[in-house]
Parts: structure tokens; C-alpha cells; sequence
């Protein structure tokens, strides 16, 4: 099993360019299963969940290649409605597949996905949205089966009891190609929401009212080929600066998405840190000694401040002068990298859904294991800010949402290998 090894004590400088997002990336492979001809995916990352998508997308009959950052996806003949278990439980985003499939097919059958342990991540609204789209749902030991009478689903209207990004996915995906118009109350606003609608937008689909609360999808017949760049990915933009800020030093990190990552880099310019943005570029210098936030740090749905950067801004945090409180509101789970921290020194205590973090002196090495994405990233930076030698293992959990992490670390000086 790999394992980083980082030594911290070293501040960070550079320049790096922003990869391809994760979020956007994933649900982009998915829809280019329905309509015809071949999409040219740029700026598509190179991760162990992309490469999760491709495996999913030849399953089902698609040809799906990828070298370079460029994804070809060929739909033409993809004919497959089943997901086996095995490539369902490689990614929690697999269950975005669902809504595309049935767009494709009428039908399909999947499982409860896998990927990191964030507590409960129920998908009763997606299977009530597709309900009222037409699909008739069974689920036996395990194995959930959408059938759509007639093969094609129906316009309806639907209001989430909350945001949630994956259930917002799936309508659409099923939505675009349905008879009619499907009206989604209480979307979720995320930017990535807004990416997939451009990119469904440039293969003909009829999307109005992303980014806001409510979107409307007009069915179309069919959709066509293209070729899209997928937009860059804030949330690894948020660790690169968090890592800088709690590290010490200056960085520019270049294809940023500056207005979809504002509301980060207001909590984290509380900080003390000097943050300027440009087009596209996103300029940060820290002195390595941070000011604790004085507000409470809550994660929210979107323009709210992002559960995925929770994690990453903690480790940022745990060195800095005062006391600051996150208050994670979008999964149950979200603190368990907290307990690798404390061993490094940090001064953590959580209470359900809160974490008071005091601001330590000094932090120091010590043997840690990555158990999700995010917190895995927050060890991380840690270890960077950290006296010592810190060993990193359950990289696996990072290699699913960041493309060469070590290289990118590397390249802004930090001491990190994989062994």
C-alpha cells in the first residue's frame, strides 16, 4: 500500500495551474451517454474517479478513452442499462448515472455507490424525482431497477426538500431528452450544476435558470456530439492556497474559476493572508502565522462556504492565533479527519456537528491515514506546516480528486514523495 512522506517545516512558493474539476468532470462523462456522436472532453483530470467514469461508460457500451487530459467518449451503440456492484461501489458519484441512463435506455439497475465514508448519503430524492418523471422503481437485496413505460420519461415538476447537487444531476440528466418540460424547485446552485447545463446546452439540450433556484429543462428529441472544456476545480484550488497559507509563502495559481471560489476566499482572507484575484489567477502570501476566524465557519449549499473545503481550511486554522468553530451542515461525518490532526499536535474538540478548533504553536510529524478525499488533502497540509516527518497512507482516498498531487506539492516546494 503508497504512502506519502512529507517533511514540513518549509514555506511554499510558485506558480500552479489549476487541474480539470472532479465535480464537473463526472457528471459531464455521464451525460455524454445520452444523444448521438462522439464528445472531445478538455481539461477532463486524470483521477482514479475519472477513470472509475470511463470503466462505468464502456460497461455500458460506450468506447471511452483518456490520455492527456482529453477524454473521447463514443455513445454510438451503448445499449447497456446495468452497472455491475463492483464499479458502483468505486465512487459515490456513480448514482449520477442513473438519471442519464434512463435517459438513453428507459431502464436501468444499480446499487447503493461506494467511495469515501461521510455518513448516509440517502437518494430518496432521487428515486421520488424519477418517480414522478414516469419511472416505476423496485429494489430487491440491494439492487435498485427503474423501468419507464414507453422507454422515455415525462415532464414534471419538482421541488427538492433540499438542494442536493446529486439529486439536481440526475433530474436533469433524465430530463433532457423527456417528453416535455420538467420545472426543478430548490436546485442546487453549485458551479458545477452550471457546467454540466453549458456543456448539455452545447449538444442542443433546452436549459434555462441554472445557478439560480429554480431550473427549467425542455425535452428535445435528440442531442449531438461536441467538443468542451471542463471548468477548473475550485475545491483543489482551496487546498493549494490552504496549504500555502498554513505553510507560509506566496503562490499564483492560474486557471483559476476566481467567482466560483469567492466564497472561500472571503472566510480565508480572514485569516490575515493577502489574497488578490485577477482573470483567471488567484494570488496569495501568507506570513505562516495566521489570525483565527472570528465567525463561525458554516458549510452551506452553494454560495454558502463548501463542505468539501471544510477539511483543508481546518488544517489551515490549527496553527493560527485564536479559537475558530466549524459547523458542518451537509454530512454527518465530515470531522473524522480531526482525529489524525490532534495526533499531530492540534487542539480539536468536536461536538456533533461542531468543531472548536484552538490554535496551536507548533505542529509535528506523526503516522496518519487518509479516510476520504477532503480529509486525506487536510492531513496533507498539515504535515506541510508541520516540525518533522509526517507518513501519509491511505493515499487512495487522494488520488480520487487530485491530479499528481505530489508534483503539484512538489512544484511549490514542499518536501513530499510516494512510496
Amino acid at each position: 500500500m503508497q504512502e506519502f512522506i512529507i517533511t514540513g517545516g518549509h514555506r511554499l512558493s510558485g506558480e500552479l495551474t489549476l487541474q480539470g474539476s472532479k465535480n464537473s468532470s463526472l457528471p459531464i462523462m455521464a451525460a455524454a451517454l445520452l444523444g448521438g456522436g462522439e464528445t472531445v472532453l478538455k481539461n477532463c483530470p486524470e483521477l482514479t474517479d475519472v477513470y472509475s467514469a470511463s470503466r462505468i461508460l464502456n460497461c455500458l457500451g460506450c468506447k471511452c478513452r483518456i490520455s492527456d487530459g482529453i477524454a473521447v467518449i463514443d455513445p454510438d451503440g451503448a445499449e447497456g442499462s446495468e452497472i455491475p456492484e463492483t464499479l458502483m461501489r468505486e465512487m459515490r458519484s456513480s448514482i449520477m448515472f442513473m438519471g442519464a441512463i434512463l435517459g438513453r435506455t428507459g431502464e436501468c439497475t444499480v446499487s447503493i455507490p461506494g467511495g469515501c465514508e461521510l455518513g448516509p448519503r440517502p437518494i430518496d430524492m432521487h428515486l421520488a424525482a424519477l418517480k414522478k418523471m414516469g419511472a416505476d422503481i423496485s429494489d430487491k437485496g440491494g439492487r435498485i431497477h427503474c423501468r419507464i413505460n414507453g422507454g422515455r420519461a415525462h415532464g414534471a415538476r419538482i421541488t427538492l426538500p433540499f438542494p442536493s447537487v446529486g439529486a439536481t444531476e440526475n433530474i436533469i440528466l433524465c430530463a433532457v431528452t423527456a417528453d416535455g418540460e420538467t420545472i426543478v424547485n430548490n436546485a442546487a446552485r453549485e458551479p458545477e450544476i452550471c457546467d454540466l447545463c453549458r456543456f448539455l446546452r452545447v449538444r442542443g439540450a433546452d436549459i434555462k435558470g441554472d445557478g439560480g433556484s429554480s431550473i427549467v429543462i425542455k425535452g428535445v428529441e435528440e442531442l449531438h456530439g461536441c467538443e468542451y472544456s471542463i471548468m477548473p476545480d475550485r475545491i483543489a484550488g482551496a487546498t493549494y492556497l490552504s496549504m500555502t497559507a498554513a505553510a507560509g509563502g506566496e503562490m499564483i495559481l492560474k486557471n483559476a474559476c476566481t467567482a466560483e471560489t469567492e466564497p472561500f476566499l472571503t472566510v480565508l482572507e480572514q485569516t490575515g493572508c493577502t489574497i488578490c484575484t485577477g482573470e483567471n489567477r488567484i494570488y496569495l502570501r501568507s506570513s505562516g502565522r495566521l489570525k483565527a476566524v472570528r465567525e463561525r465557519i458554516r458549510t452551506m449549499p452553494h454560495p454558502g462556504f463548501p463542505t468539501d473545503a471544510q477539511a483543508v481550511l481546518m488544517a489551515a486554522l490549527i496553527r493560527a492565533d485564536g479559537t475558530s468553530v466549524f459547523e458542518e451542515n451537509i454530512f454527518d461525518c465530515r470531522y473524522r479527519h480531526t482525529a489524525a490532526l490532534i495526533k499531530m499536535g492540534a487542539d480539536i474538540e468536536v461536538m456533533g456537528k461542531v468543531a472548536v478548533v484552538r490554535g496551536v504553536t507548533q505542529l509535528h510529524g506523526a503516522d496518519v491515514e487518509a479516510t476520504d478525499l477532503r480529509g486525506g488533502a487536510a492531513m496533507a497540509a498539515a504535515a506541510l506546516s508541520a516540525e518533522g516527518t509526517t507518513h501519509l497512507r491511505g493515499i487512495a482516498h487522494i488520488d480520487r480528486g487530485y491530479e499528481k498531487f505530489e508534483e503539484a506539492v512538489r512544484s511549490l516546494g514542499g518536501d513530499i514523495r510516494r512510496v
